[in-house]
């Protein structure tokens, strides 16, 4: 059926009595139209047991920008730019908060965020160009903080080499963040950047639940593999840090003193954490999650979720405060920092170094057919 589109899909709230079966290695369970679609699609329960629409496999499509780097003028974060070689995330990971994003192309936040895939194959030539720009002045770039570098689809695509190869050659500081084993491919690049203090790594353990992670980030690395590439790439030298994130209170919460000792023990040097946000389209997306795989905590997961918000899925006064607001969101962040206290790990993440930074011979000049 199809009708006029609704301008809040993510205020509707999932059918409890039957959760649509999930796509085999997908996270969403469900491909509720963008908000700004002109018509949304909508399933009616026909009362025939028929079987759901099949994810299929993922679609990759190659768009070629004018730019590369991403200016960021939000308070809530760390750095004023940063780099997405893709757009949407095979990860598939349900609470993931760059979902909406898709929405701006008329497509779902939901399993099409996690199958029509957006490459940049000239993001590395794009990035030198705008390096070799003589009004250009470094600051740290952060890669990672929407979409997933490392996600499968990067195995053949292979742009963050690319990327990072481009940074090197400008001794251009970055930060990377994944869920991905695959960063190993990468130590014989970040070594070397490790060394000028040019470089910083995070990979992100949400659980150590194996069962839980496969439920929840579908096609990301395993909660043993990630911890894993933390040891290799601490063994190689590269500043690693552990990112405990989204910590959900009532399913993955009590793991919080678990994953810091493991991220440690592994050889993580700082940490770090966030809180399960659910703005726009997610929190329809993860309730109908939580109903389909943890029908006995559904309601308190949400109603704890909803206490760290002022009563609602969402509220950004309450999830970006610089200072927890609610009973819940105090003592997670009370029980973090006592347990990053007891393993040693530092305030803050270790520094870049600036100095560094040039630009080769003829930087400026290239790209001039683009």
């Amino acid at each position: 059926m199809t009708r006029a589109a609704d301008p809040s899909p993510a205020s509707r709230s999932p059918t409890e009595a039957r959760p649509p079966a999930p796509a085999k290695g997908r996270g969403a369970r469900s491909n509720v139209s963008g908000r700004y679609e002109r018509l949304s699609r909508e399933d009616i329960d026909d009362g025939w047991e028929t079987a759901p629409e099949s994810a299929g496999k993922t679609e990759l499509t190659l768009e070629t920008p004018r730019t590369i780097i991403n200016y960021v003028s939000s308070p809530y974060v760390g750095f004023d730019r940063s780099i997405n070689p893709y757009r949407g995330c095979e990860h598939g990971c349900v609470y993931c908060f760059a979902r909406p994003t898709h929405a701006y192309y008329g497509l779902s936040a939901g399993l099409d965020f996690e199958t029509k895939i957006f490459a940049k194959p000239n993001a590395p030539a794009l990035l030198e160009r705008e390096l070799g720009a003589r009004n250009y002045k470094p600051r740290h770039i952060a890669i990672g903080t929407n979409t997933d570098p490392y996600q499968p689809v990067e195995r053949k695509q292979r742009l963050m080499r690319g990327i990072l190869s481009a940074l090197a050659k400008f001794n251009h500081p970055v930060s990377v963040l994944t869920k991905s084993s695959l960063i190993e491919r990468d130590i014989d690049l970040l070594a070397p950047m490790a060394q000028a203090r040019i470089v910083r790594t995070m990979l992100s353990v949400t659980t150590l639940d194996a069962k839980l992670a496969r439920a929840m980030e579908p096609r990301a690395s395993t909660p043993t593999r990630r911890l894993g590439s933390i040891k290799a790439l601490k063994a190689a030298g590269v500043p690693v840090g552990v990112m405990t994130a989204p910590i959900i209170p009532g399913l993955n919460d009590h793991e919080i003193e678990d994953l810091l000792d493991a991220a440690r023990n592994a050889g993580a040097d700082w940490a770090g954490y966030t809180i399960i946000r659910l703005p726009l389209e997610i929190a329809h997306l993860f309730r109908e999650w939580l109903v389909a795989e943890r029908p006995d905590r559904a309601a308190r997961v949400m109603r704890q979720i909803r206490e760290m918000n002022g009563g609602r899925d969402y509220d950004i006064e309450y999830s970006r405060a610089k200072s927890p607001r609610s009973v819940v969101a105090k003592l997670i962040a009370q029980r973090f920092e006592k347990a990053a206290q007891r393993l040693g790990f530092p305030a803050e993440p270790p520094k870049f170094d600036l100095n560094l930074f040039r630009r080769p011979d003829g930087a400026a000049a290239q790209l001039t057919l683009f």
